[in-house]
């Protein structure tokens, strides 16, 4: 037998041999090979150019033009602290770019902990050195990481810095982030002083022909100038880098003093509105704790957009002051509201609501933001979104309450965003149960047996009596009834939790079959004509006027399509004899009487008090045979769109003071004819 101790001697040298067979066979050290000279130290800016994306985000377009704002960023942080009042912007046709500004300059004495270097130089080829991690230094600013104007540094195949500091110019070049030479002197300057920074990207790391994009630049230095309204930047590009029908000019000078709101106004320039007031402002926040500036305005046929910043920073990922943003005017909206008395129909609206037609900008300064990496793609400053609700808030609370046309225009607009996104959900719950069902057709529905749309006609009717009568009455092959029970809702002032709710509404959608709003499918409705068919007085006319409401609002394309009608029942029986007429009112009555009824014999006068009255042999000879009927087609002529959409929020919608003013400016009219209002 085999002892204890030699067995495992050798099951050893054969783990032994196996793991040097893997390792010659896979190339990966053993390990005896895996000792301290395996670890790696980069020093200075080598992790920079081994790993840029985790500086930079990559090495595509994108990422080149990041060089471009770390060093802008560093010239606007001077300027939002008050020492520089101009920055250059300059793109040479042999690829280079400079940024120049006339601030203070950065240091250029010996640092305290390299002495043997120049601070200029410390800032420049050591990662985390700055001047911002000292208040002192700046209250606020962009580059809070110290690892900006580094990383171009490292990343540019030259880089040339020159301060004018104390009436003296200093020079020092750089290529691949390593010192050529000394920082020198290049002499005295009187008039001049700040900071130039000028290079090239490095073709090893953003690959062969990598250039900046002249459109790109300019479109990023004008966005600072908007952002700071103190700051005057100045762009100079090459002629021949733009091409002959570039929109780009080669000088320009951006100067904004309205600061965002001239930046939203160019932005939006062309598009429709809700209300023609910008919201805009600005609020110092006390004891230098920080800033915030805006410009907001709703797009009425325009998908809306949210740009901010943070320290000029422009944080496409939002964060935490974009939702200060949405919080204060969501609920500032509401507030409003329920001021007006609005709360019910605004009792549904969401931030979603109000920010889906936005168009803002907003600019928030604080003294030391949290990013989310190093591209500050996201603030997660937890105190951006107190500050930004908290002052926001107020001031659009004062915006709504000083204009009230358009605050009621807004109001109107989000309420009616929140209707249609409540319609959707409610759409596509219908659609997930039908995929499970059949779908029912409304229980007191009499349909036609009519397999197509094609010749096919509903009637909506007011009430069971009426619904009765035109049953017997109809062609029950091209002609199907629908009795409503009296008023229906008004549409132009319900919620759409009372629009949903409503099943009278719900029965009569179901029945056509088509869908309303976005969702409306001419191919699903389920009869050519839709006819309104009620009682030939003050009564029918209402309802008649509310069906009307309803197919306007909730099924334009119904009524462009021509499909809505109106049935002409008469209100007068008149009878001579044996000879028989109706009329259709009392001006129709009177006509009759003298053109007519000339015969002799007494004229006997049957009012109808409702179709519920008539018998279905009458109401089919007057009113629903085709041969002899009259119909009413509902139309609305383009340049009569505007006129109608006023008239219908005026005279339907939810401001009855509309309606009075309506009422008063015809009370002459309703005076010379005669009219008693019960």
């Amino acid at each position: 037998m085999a002892r204890t101790g030699d067995l495992f001697g050798n099951l050893a040298r054969k783990a032994a041999r196996e793991d040097a067979s893997t390792s010659a066979r896979h190339g990966t050290p053993g390990e005896a090979g895996y000792t301290a000279a395996s670890i790696e130290v980069l020093e200075g800016l080598e992790p920079v150019r081994r790993r840029p994306g985790m500086y930079i985000g990559g090495t595509d377009e994108a990422a080149l033009h990041h060089l471009f704002a770390e060093v802008l960023d560093n010239a606007m942080d001077e300027a939002v602290a008050g020492h520089a009042t101009f920055i250059d912007v300059r793109l040479e046709g042999t690829g280079f770019l400079s940024v120049t500004d006339n601030g203070r300059g950065i240091p250029v004495d010996p640092h305290p902990k390299f002495p043997k270097k120049s601070a200029l130089e410390v800032i420049l080829t050591t990662l985390h050195a700055g001047g911002k991690f000292d208040s002192g230094a700046y209250q606020t600013s962009g580059g809070l990481h110290g690892v900006g104007v580094s990383v171009v540094n490292a990343l540019a195949e030259r880089l040339e810095v020159e301060v004018a500091r104390g009436q003296v110019l200093y020079r020092q070049i750089y290529e691949r982030g390593h010192p050529t030479g000394k920082l020198e002197q290049v002499g005295k300057v009187s008039n001049r002083r700040g900071t130039n920074v000028r290079f090239k990207p490095d073709e090893q790391i953003f690959g062969k022909g990598a250039a900046f994009k002249p459109a790109r630049l300019f479109k990023m230095a004008r966005a600072k100038a908007y952002l700071f309204g103190g700051v005057e930047i100045r762009w100079r590009c090459a002629p021949e880098l733009l091409g002959a029908d570039s929109a780009i000019p080669a000088e320009a000078t951006f100067h904004f003093p309205g600061g965002l709101k001239d930046f939203l106004v160019q932005d939006i320039a062309g598009k429709d509105l809700v209300a023609e007031q910008i919201f805009s402002g600005k609020v110092e926040k006390p004891g230098g704790h920080g800033s915030l500036e805006w410009a907001i305005t709703w797009l009425g046929l325009d998908d809306g957009f949210v740009h901010s910043y943070c320290n000029t920073i422009p944080t496409p990922d939002g964060g935490t002051h974009e939702a200060g943003l949405r919080a204060a005017l969501a609920r500032g909206l509401k507030d409003h509201a329920e001021r007006i008395g609005q709360a019910k129909r605004a009792a549904q609206i969401t931030s979603e609501d109000v920010m889906t037609s936005c168009a803002a900008i907003v600019s928030v300064f604080l003294r030391e933001p949290e990013f989310q990496g190093q591209n500050k793609g996201r603030l997660m400053t937890t105190e951006a979104s107190r500050i930004v609700e908290g002052s926001l808030r107020d001031s659009f609370d004062h915006w709504l309450a000083d204009s009230p046309s358009a605050a009621g225009k807004l109001l109107d607009f989000v309420i009616e965003r929140a209707e249609e996104r409540l319609r959707r959900r409610a759409e596509k719950d219908v659609q997930r149960k039908a995929a499970s069902r059949k779908l029912r057709l409304p229980g007191k529905l009499a349909d036609c047996t009519n397999a197509t749309s094609e010749g096919s006609e509903i009637f909506i009717v007011e009430g069971d009596s009426a619904g009765g009568s035109a049953k017997q009455a109809r062609d029950r092959a091209t002609q199907a009834v629908l009795p409503l029970r009296g008023k229906i809702l008004n549409v132009a002032n319900a919620t759409r939790d009372k629009l949903a709710a409503n099943a009278q509404l719900s029965d009569l959608v179901l029945a056509l079959g088509c869908g309303t709003g976005t969702h409306y499918k001419e191919q699903d409705l389920r009869y050519e004509k839709v006819i309104v068919m009620t009682d030939a007085d003050v009564d029918g006319a209402h309802i008649a006027s509310l069906l009307i409401t309803f197919f306007y609002r909730q099924m334009p394309k119904l009524v462009e399509g021509g499909h809505l009608y109106l049935a002409v029942p008469p209100l007068y029986r008149l009878t001579q004899g044996t000879t028989q007429v109706y009329a259709r009112d009392d001006a129709h009555r009177d006509e009759l009487m003298a053109k007519v009824l000339t015969g002799k014999g007494k004229v006997e006068v049957s009012r109808f008090k409702g179709l519920g009255e008539m018998m279905p042999a009458q109401l089919k000879e007057t009113t629903m045979d085709k041969e002899k009927r009259n119909l009413l087609r509902v139309v609305v002529l383009e340049e009569d769109q505007p006129a109608t959409s006023d008239s219908v929020e005026r005279l339907m919608g939810n401001k009855p003071e509309a309606r009075f003013a309506f009422i008063q400016e015809r009370a002459a009219f309703a005076a010379a004819a005669d009219l008693v209002v019960l």
